[in-house]
């Protein structure tokens, strides 16, 4: 394991002003999301978008990392540069989500981080301690298995917002989960300092019927983080989960402006920086320009928002 390139990978996808392009949709979910545009999902097509999205001229000054599906980091642009190679060439990097059996493979083919997820349900009764311990323990053996392979994991248990839950049941379940990730990855014997988390925002279920404001949900978040995740993890990055694009923007603005913190606090959004590109797009190559702007401008959106610097003002702008 070479410690040194974990780590300077690490900061560098946290790096301030940037953050995370979740990619990473397998093809059932993408066929859904095409569906709602009226695109049918072809291979071609899937390459198409994924081509406009890595192609969007300026991008990199706000997106530092791309996690990639399997069959993406094999696809190319329309004249035959690999998708991996667009990417490193405007200083993205490239990751993967899920591996295991091909980290060497897709260390080759120019994957430099990676994401595994574990999901965790909540009701009065759940999760159950076995299930933190479970998922704890699997999140942290392929973190180490990433680390042996010279790849930075990015660990993902998320806290679905599914339910009638308050947030402060949100608050104790997210920190007993996150408590029971670290101890198993300081089991494991991984480096904090070369793999970032990536966590639900401590939110109300969706149909709770207490529902809190952006600070509130801020506060909790930032609150649950400093009980139980390690100064020398280098990074937080959020998930986006049910919340609306802009929810997601401002949320993470919230955080920021509470600054400073022990980690960086950036964003690793699929969903949340992709729907308006889609919408514009439509699968009507026409409409690449269109889709680009709407890509753009949601990826700067969220670059201001790590220096919570972000108004829901600059939206009605646009």
């Amino acid at each position: 394991m070479n410690e040194s390139e974990l780590v300077s990978t690490a900061r560098a996808i946290v790096a301030p002003g940037k953050g995370i392009l979740a990619a990473d949709e397998s093809t059932a979910t993408i066929k859904k999301r095409f569906d709602k545009i009226g695109v049918e999902s072809t291979e071609e097509n899937r390459r198409a978008y994924r081509d406009l999205l890595f192609t969007t001229e300026g991008v990199e000054e706000f997106v530092s990392g791309v996690i990639l599906f399997d069959e993406t980091i094999r696809q190319s642009t329309s004249d035959g540069v690999p998708f991996p190679k667009v990417l490193a060439d405007k200083g993205i990097i490239p990751g993967l989500d899920g591996l295991r059996e091909r980290l060497a493979e897709y260390r080759d083919l120019g994957a430099r981080f990676a994401k595994w997820r574990a999901t965790y349900t909540i009701t009065d009764e759940l999760p159950s301690q076995y299930t933190i311990d479970v998922n704890a323990d699997a999140l942290a053996r392929y973190a180490a298995l990433c680390q042996e392979a010279d790849i930075v994991p990015i660990v993902e248990p998320e806290v679905l917002m599914d339910g009638t839950h308050t947030i402060e049941r949100a608050s104790d379940v997210t920190a007993a989960v996150l408590v029971a990730v670290f101890h198993a990855l300081y089991e494991q014997r991984c480096s904090y300092e070369g793999l970032l988390l990536k966590p639900n925002m401590v939110l109300p279920g969706y149909d709770s019927p207490k529902q809190v404001s952006d600070e509130e949900i801020a506060e909790a978040s930032v609150r649950c983080y400093r009980w139980v995740v390690p100064a020398a993890v280098p990074g937080i990055v959020f998930l986006s989960g049910g919340q609306s694009d802009e929810q997601a923007t401002a949320r993470l603005n919230a955080m920021n402006r509470m600054g400073p913190h022990p980690w960086e606090l950036s964003f690793s959004y699929g969903r949340a920086l992709q729907a308006a590109a889609q919408q514009a797009w439509k699968g009507d190559p026409s409409n690449r320009d269109a889709a680009q702007r709407a890509f753009y401008h949601r990826a700067k959106m969220n670059s201001l928002a790590r220096f919570g610097k972000y108004s829901p003002d600059m939206e009605r702008a646009a």
